[in-house]
Protein backbone atom coordinates (compact mmCIF):
# COMPACT_ATOMS: atom_id res chain seq x y z
CA UNK A 1 0.00 0.00 0.00
CA UNK A 2 1.19 3.47 -0.64
CA UNK A 3 0.77 6.30 1.78
CA UNK A 4 -0.02 9.68 1.41
CA UNK A 5 3.63 10.54 1.82
CA UNK A 6 5.30 8.59 -0.42
CA UNK A 7 7.49 10.35 -2.51
CA UNK A 8 5.98 8.76 -5.86
CA UNK A 9 2.73 9.91 -4.90
CA UNK A 10 3.68 13.37 -4.42
CA UNK A 11 5.37 13.96 -7.28
CA UNK A 12 2.29 12.29 -9.34
CA UNK A 13 0.01 14.61 -7.32
CA UNK A 14 1.98 17.79 -7.93
CA UNK A 15 2.07 17.06 -11.32
CA UNK A 16 -1.74 16.57 -11.17
CA UNK A 17 -1.91 19.63 -9.86
CA UNK A 18 0.26 21.67 -12.03
CA UNK A 19 -1.89 20.50 -15.41
CA UNK A 20 -5.14 21.71 -13.73
CA UNK A 21 -3.87 24.97 -13.41
CA UNK A 22 -2.27 24.85 -16.54
CA UNK A 23 -5.13 23.75 -18.34
CA UNK A 24 -7.37 26.80 -15.99
CA UNK A 25 -5.22 29.25 -17.27
CA UNK A 26 -5.37 28.32 -20.95
CA UNK A 27 -9.23 28.54 -20.16
CA UNK A 28 -8.97 31.78 -18.83
CA UNK A 29 -6.53 33.18 -21.74
CA UNK A 30 -8.58 31.78 -23.98
CA UNK A 31 -12.25 32.91 -22.29
CA UNK A 32 -10.06 36.59 -22.24
CA UNK A 33 -8.71 36.93 -25.37
CA UNK A 34 -12.47 35.87 -26.77
CA UNK A 35 -14.06 39.01 -24.90
CA UNK A 36 -11.43 41.16 -26.06
CA UNK A 37 -11.96 40.37 -30.10
CA UNK A 38 -15.71 40.71 -29.19
CA UNK A 39 -14.77 44.11 -27.71
CA UNK A 40 -12.72 44.93 -30.88
CA UNK A 41 -15.59 43.59 -33.35
CA UNK A 42 -17.77 45.89 -31.99
CA UNK A 43 -16.08 48.97 -30.82
CA UNK A 44 -15.11 48.86 -34.81
CA UNK A 45 -18.52 49.26 -35.69
CA UNK A 46 -19.44 52.52 -33.39
CA UNK A 47 -17.88 54.79 -35.32
CA UNK A 48 -19.46 54.06 -38.81
CA UNK A 49 -22.69 53.71 -36.51
CA UNK A 50 -22.32 57.10 -34.99
CA UNK A 51 -21.53 58.46 -38.34
CA UNK A 52 -24.71 57.80 -39.10
CA UNK A 53 -26.69 58.88 -36.61
CA UNK A 54 -24.75 61.93 -36.80
CA UNK A 55 -25.94 62.38 -40.75
CA UNK A 56 -28.86 61.80 -40.36
CA UNK A 57 -30.15 63.70 -37.33
CA UNK A 58 -28.35 66.62 -39.09
CA UNK A 59 -30.18 66.13 -42.45
CA UNK A 60 -33.78 65.74 -40.44
CA UNK A 61 -33.16 68.74 -38.38
CA UNK A 62 -31.75 70.96 -41.43
CA UNK A 63 -34.48 70.19 -43.21
CA UNK A 64 -37.19 70.85 -40.92
CA UNK A 65 -39.37 73.67 -41.46
CA UNK A 66 -38.53 76.82 -39.59
CA UNK A 67 -34.97 78.76 -38.35
CA UNK A 68 -33.40 79.48 -35.31
CA UNK A 69 -34.16 82.98 -35.93
CA UNK A 70 -37.94 83.14 -37.32
CA UNK A 71 -38.88 83.65 -33.14
CA UNK A 72 -37.09 86.73 -32.75
CA UNK A 73 -39.24 89.68 -32.23
CA UNK A 74 -38.21 92.40 -34.50
CA UNK A 75 -35.77 91.80 -36.71
CA UNK A 76 -35.09 92.52 -39.83
CA UNK A 77 -34.64 90.64 -42.86
CA UNK A 78 -31.15 92.32 -43.11
CA UNK A 79 -30.41 91.59 -39.40
CA UNK A 80 -31.59 87.89 -40.04
CA UNK A 81 -29.06 87.70 -42.85
CA UNK A 82 -26.28 88.94 -41.07
CA UNK A 83 -27.05 86.60 -38.26
CA UNK A 84 -27.45 83.75 -40.32
CA UNK A 85 -24.16 84.31 -42.26
CA UNK A 86 -22.76 84.83 -38.15
CA UNK A 87 -23.38 81.23 -37.73
CA UNK A 88 -22.71 79.85 -41.18
CA UNK A 89 -26.33 79.20 -42.04
CA UNK A 90 -26.34 80.86 -45.33
CA UNK A 91 -23.88 78.23 -46.74
CA UNK A 92 -24.88 74.93 -49.29
CA UNK A 93 -26.64 72.38 -46.76
CA UNK A 94 -23.23 69.95 -47.31
CA UNK A 95 -20.73 72.85 -46.88
CA UNK A 96 -22.60 73.08 -43.45
CA UNK A 97 -22.23 69.23 -43.12
CA UNK A 98 -18.89 69.03 -43.79
CA UNK A 99 -17.96 72.06 -41.74
CA UNK A 100 -19.41 70.54 -38.28
CA UNK A 101 -18.04 67.03 -39.04
CA UNK A 102 -14.72 69.13 -38.69
CA UNK A 103 -15.73 70.45 -35.69
CA UNK A 104 -16.85 67.59 -34.71
CA UNK A 105 -13.54 65.78 -35.10
CA UNK A 106 -11.90 68.10 -32.60
CA UNK A 107 -14.98 67.59 -29.70
CA UNK A 108 -15.98 71.45 -30.92
CA UNK A 109 -19.88 70.72 -31.18
CA UNK A 110 -20.19 74.58 -31.81
CA UNK A 111 -21.98 77.59 -29.72
CA UNK A 112 -25.42 77.55 -28.76
CA UNK A 113 -27.55 79.72 -30.99
CA UNK A 114 -30.09 80.63 -28.56
CA UNK A 115 -28.01 80.55 -25.21
CA UNK A 116 -25.55 82.92 -26.42
CA UNK A 117 -23.62 83.01 -23.42
CA UNK A 118 -22.49 79.35 -23.63
CA UNK A 119 -21.29 76.60 -25.96
CA UNK A 120 -23.09 73.28 -26.70
CA UNK A 121 -20.50 71.59 -24.90
CA UNK A 122 -20.72 74.04 -21.46
CA UNK A 123 -24.72 72.96 -21.59
CA UNK A 124 -23.81 69.22 -22.01
CA UNK A 125 -21.37 69.80 -19.06
CA UNK A 126 -23.97 71.52 -17.12
CA UNK A 127 -26.82 68.73 -17.03
CA UNK A 128 -24.94 65.48 -18.27
CA UNK A 129 -24.27 64.34 -14.40
CA UNK A 130 -27.38 65.21 -13.28
CA UNK A 131 -29.04 62.99 -16.23
CA UNK A 132 -26.36 60.40 -15.73
CA UNK A 133 -27.08 60.23 -11.62
CA UNK A 134 -31.02 59.92 -12.54
CA UNK A 135 -30.17 56.86 -15.40
CA UNK A 136 -27.90 55.07 -13.63
CA UNK A 137 -29.72 55.43 -9.96
CA UNK A 138 -32.96 54.07 -12.42
CA UNK A 139 -30.71 51.25 -13.74
CA UNK A 140 -29.66 49.80 -10.84
CA UNK A 141 -33.07 49.89 -9.01
CA UNK A 142 -34.44 47.80 -11.71
CA UNK A 143 -31.83 45.56 -12.03
CA UNK A 144 -31.92 45.41 -7.74
CA UNK A 145 -35.91 44.88 -7.75
CA UNK A 146 -36.64 43.21 -11.43
CA UNK A 147 -34.27 40.18 -11.54
CA UNK A 148 -34.71 38.78 -7.89
CA UNK A 149 -38.67 39.64 -8.16
CA UNK A 150 -38.35 37.09 -11.46
CA UNK A 151 -36.30 34.83 -9.61
CA UNK A 152 -38.53 34.31 -7.18
CA UNK A 153 -41.82 34.23 -8.83
CA UNK A 154 -40.51 31.28 -10.59
CA UNK A 155 -39.01 29.79 -7.27
CA UNK A 156 -42.05 29.83 -5.55
CA UNK A 157 -44.81 29.25 -8.34
CA UNK A 158 -47.98 30.90 -6.73
CA UNK A 159 -51.41 31.18 -8.68
CA UNK A 160 -51.13 34.98 -7.02
CA UNK A 161 -47.92 35.30 -7.97
CA UNK A 162 -48.48 35.05 -11.31
CA UNK A 163 -51.68 37.15 -11.89
CA UNK A 164 -49.51 39.93 -9.98
CA UNK A 165 -46.94 39.34 -12.34
CA UNK A 166 -49.04 39.41 -15.60
CA UNK A 167 -51.26 42.51 -14.25
CA UNK A 168 -47.31 44.63 -13.43
CA UNK A 169 -46.49 43.86 -16.76
CA UNK A 170 -49.65 44.79 -18.74
CA UNK A 171 -49.68 48.24 -16.62
CA UNK A 172 -45.82 48.80 -16.89
CA UNK A 173 -46.41 48.30 -20.98
CA UNK A 174 -49.33 50.05 -21.21
CA UNK A 175 -48.42 53.46 -18.57
CA UNK A 176 -45.59 55.54 -20.48
CA UNK A 177 -43.26 57.64 -17.91
CA UNK A 178 -45.25 61.00 -19.07
CA UNK A 179 -48.52 58.99 -16.72
CA UNK A 180 -46.83 56.57 -14.32
CA UNK A 181 -44.92 60.38 -13.00
CA UNK A 182 -48.03 62.55 -12.61
CA UNK A 183 -49.63 59.94 -10.72
CA UNK A 184 -46.26 59.39 -8.03
CA UNK A 185 -46.19 62.85 -7.81
CA UNK A 186 -49.67 63.40 -7.21
CA UNK A 187 -49.85 60.40 -4.41
CA UNK A 188 -46.72 60.83 -2.99
CA UNK A 189 -45.83 64.78 -3.24
CA UNK A 190 -49.22 66.47 -2.97
CA UNK A 191 -51.61 64.49 -1.13
CA UNK A 192 -49.11 62.35 1.46
CA UNK A 193 -46.47 65.49 1.15
CA UNK A 194 -43.34 62.48 1.64
CA UNK A 195 -41.46 64.55 -1.39
CA UNK A 196 -41.35 67.54 -3.80
CA UNK A 197 -42.34 67.20 -6.62
CA UNK A 198 -40.38 68.86 -9.10
CA UNK A 199 -37.72 71.00 -8.91
CA UNK A 200 -33.62 70.29 -7.98
CA UNK A 201 -31.34 70.91 -5.39
CA UNK A 202 -27.50 69.98 -5.36
CA UNK A 203 -27.10 67.76 -2.92
CA UNK A 204 -30.81 66.41 -2.18
CA UNK A 205 -31.56 63.33 -2.71
CA UNK A 206 -34.78 63.32 -1.96
CA UNK A 207 -35.31 65.54 -5.06
CA UNK A 208 -34.33 62.12 -7.28
CA UNK A 209 -36.64 59.59 -5.56
CA UNK A 210 -39.60 59.94 -7.71
CA UNK A 211 -38.20 60.58 -11.22
CA UNK A 212 -35.89 57.55 -10.55
CA UNK A 213 -38.91 55.41 -9.55
CA UNK A 214 -40.84 56.67 -12.60
CA UNK A 215 -38.29 55.55 -14.81
CA UNK A 216 -37.11 52.41 -13.33
CA UNK A 217 -40.82 50.68 -12.58
CA UNK A 218 -41.69 49.78 -15.86
CA UNK A 219 -37.82 48.42 -16.45
CA UNK A 220 -38.32 46.45 -13.12
CA UNK A 221 -41.64 45.04 -14.18
CA UNK A 222 -39.88 44.05 -17.92
CA UNK A 223 -36.79 42.43 -16.31
CA UNK A 224 -38.90 40.65 -13.92
CA UNK A 225 -41.13 39.10 -16.30
CA UNK A 226 -38.16 38.00 -18.61
CA UNK A 227 -36.10 36.91 -15.52
CA UNK A 228 -38.94 34.62 -14.42
CA UNK A 229 -39.89 33.32 -18.13
CA UNK A 230 -35.95 32.10 -18.56
CA UNK A 231 -35.61 30.73 -15.32
CA UNK A 232 -38.58 28.27 -15.64
CA UNK A 233 -37.57 27.94 -18.86
CA UNK A 234 -33.74 26.49 -17.75
CA UNK A 235 -35.02 24.50 -15.16
CA UNK A 236 -36.73 22.20 -17.18
CA UNK A 237 -33.35 22.20 -19.45
CA UNK A 238 -32.17 18.31 -19.29
CA UNK A 239 -28.93 19.70 -18.02
CA UNK A 240 -30.35 21.03 -14.97
CA UNK A 241 -32.52 17.81 -14.24
CA UNK A 242 -29.36 16.03 -14.60
CA UNK A 243 -28.01 18.21 -11.87
CA UNK A 244 -30.50 17.49 -9.60
CA UNK A 245 -30.36 13.71 -10.21
CA UNK A 246 -27.28 13.53 -9.04
CA UNK A 247 -28.24 14.77 -5.53
CA UNK A 248 -27.61 18.42 -5.67
CA UNK A 249 -29.27 21.19 -3.78
CA UNK A 250 -31.03 23.10 -5.13
CA UNK A 251 -29.57 26.12 -4.35
CA UNK A 252 -26.45 24.87 -5.88
CA UNK A 253 -28.84 23.62 -9.24
CA UNK A 254 -29.40 27.02 -9.11
CA UNK A 255 -26.50 29.47 -8.68
CA UNK A 256 -24.17 27.16 -10.10
CA UNK A 257 -26.30 25.55 -13.45
CA UNK A 258 -29.19 27.64 -14.14
CA UNK A 259 -29.31 31.12 -13.01
CA UNK A 260 -26.15 32.02 -15.55
CA UNK A 261 -28.07 30.53 -18.79
CA UNK A 262 -31.30 32.12 -17.36
CA UNK A 263 -29.52 35.61 -17.35
CA UNK A 264 -27.96 35.40 -21.14
CA UNK A 265 -31.58 36.69 -22.54
CA UNK A 266 -32.01 39.54 -19.56
CA UNK A 267 -28.72 41.00 -20.60
CA UNK A 268 -29.59 40.91 -24.21
CA UNK A 269 -32.71 42.43 -23.21
CA UNK A 270 -30.47 45.45 -20.96
CA UNK A 271 -28.92 47.05 -24.34
CA UNK A 272 -32.25 48.29 -25.95
CA UNK A 273 -34.00 48.67 -21.99
CA UNK A 274 -30.94 50.85 -21.50
CA UNK A 275 -31.71 53.06 -24.73
CA UNK A 276 -35.26 53.28 -23.33
CA UNK A 277 -34.14 54.86 -20.22
CA UNK A 278 -31.52 57.28 -22.06
CA UNK A 279 -34.79 58.24 -24.16
CA UNK A 280 -37.33 58.33 -21.34
CA UNK A 281 -35.29 59.99 -19.20
CA UNK A 282 -35.94 63.25 -21.54
CA UNK A 283 -39.82 62.74 -20.12
CA UNK A 284 -38.81 62.75 -16.84
CA UNK A 285 -36.71 65.35 -16.52
CA UNK A 286 -39.15 67.92 -17.57
CA UNK A 287 -42.24 66.63 -15.96
CA UNK A 288 -40.04 66.70 -13.01
CA UNK A 289 -38.34 69.98 -13.58
CA UNK A 290 -34.64 68.30 -13.14
CA UNK A 291 -32.12 70.77 -15.05
CA UNK A 292 -30.61 67.68 -17.01
CA UNK A 293 -29.50 67.44 -20.28
CA UNK A 294 -33.40 66.42 -21.58
CA UNK A 295 -34.60 70.03 -20.91
CA UNK A 296 -31.51 71.47 -23.34
CA UNK A 297 -33.01 68.81 -26.11
CA UNK A 298 -36.49 69.96 -25.80
CA UNK A 299 -36.08 73.39 -25.26
CA UNK A 300 -33.49 72.82 -28.15
CA UNK A 301 -36.18 71.58 -30.58
CA UNK A 302 -38.44 74.24 -29.67
CA UNK A 303 -36.48 76.87 -30.53
CA UNK A 304 -34.37 74.83 -33.76
CA UNK A 305 -31.02 75.60 -31.86
CA UNK A 306 -28.99 73.14 -34.45
CA UNK A 307 -26.29 72.65 -32.79
CA UNK A 308 -27.24 71.97 -29.34
CA UNK A 309 -30.03 69.33 -30.84
CA UNK A 310 -27.12 67.75 -32.23
CA UNK A 311 -25.03 68.24 -29.39
CA UNK A 312 -27.70 66.28 -27.33
CA UNK A 313 -28.37 63.96 -30.18
CA UNK A 314 -24.35 62.87 -30.17
CA UNK A 315 -24.45 62.60 -26.83
CA UNK A 316 -27.21 59.88 -26.14
CA UNK A 317 -25.91 58.25 -29.13
CA UNK A 318 -22.38 57.75 -27.69
CA UNK A 319 -24.16 56.51 -24.02
CA UNK A 320 -26.33 53.98 -25.77
CA UNK A 321 -24.04 52.56 -28.12
CA UNK A 322 -21.48 52.35 -25.12
CA UNK A 323 -23.90 50.78 -23.00
CA UNK A 324 -25.47 48.55 -25.96
CA UNK A 325 -21.37 47.84 -26.11
CA UNK A 326 -21.11 46.46 -22.30
CA UNK A 327 -24.51 44.72 -22.52
CA UNK A 328 -22.46 42.51 -25.32
CA UNK A 329 -20.00 42.05 -23.59
CA UNK A 330 -21.30 40.86 -20.29
CA UNK A 331 -23.82 38.33 -22.81
CA UNK A 332 -20.85 37.11 -24.03
CA UNK A 333 -18.99 36.38 -20.62
CA UNK A 334 -22.07 34.61 -19.32
CA UNK A 335 -22.21 32.51 -22.87
CA UNK A 336 -18.78 31.37 -22.61
CA UNK A 337 -19.20 30.45 -18.54
CA UNK A 338 -21.70 28.65 -19.48
CA UNK A 339 -20.60 26.59 -21.98
CA UNK A 340 -17.37 25.64 -19.63
CA UNK A 341 -20.33 24.76 -16.74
Amino acid sequence: MISWGHPGLRVMLTGGAAALMNCACLDMRARVSGMLKLALRRAAALIPTLLIIVTVSFAIIRLAPGGPFDQEQGVSPAVRANLERLYGLDRPLPAQYLSYLRGLARGDFGPSLRERDFTVSELIARGLPLSATLGSCAIALALLTGIPAGIAAALWRRPGTDLAIAVLGALGVALPSFVIGPLLALAFGIHLRWLPVAGWQPGAARYLVLPVVTLALPLAVALARLTRASLLEVLRAPFVLSARARGLGATRVLWHHALRPALLPVVSYLGPAIAYLVTGSLVVEVVFGLPGTGRYLVQGAIDRDYPLIMGMVIVYGVLTLLLNLFADLVCGWLDAGTRDA
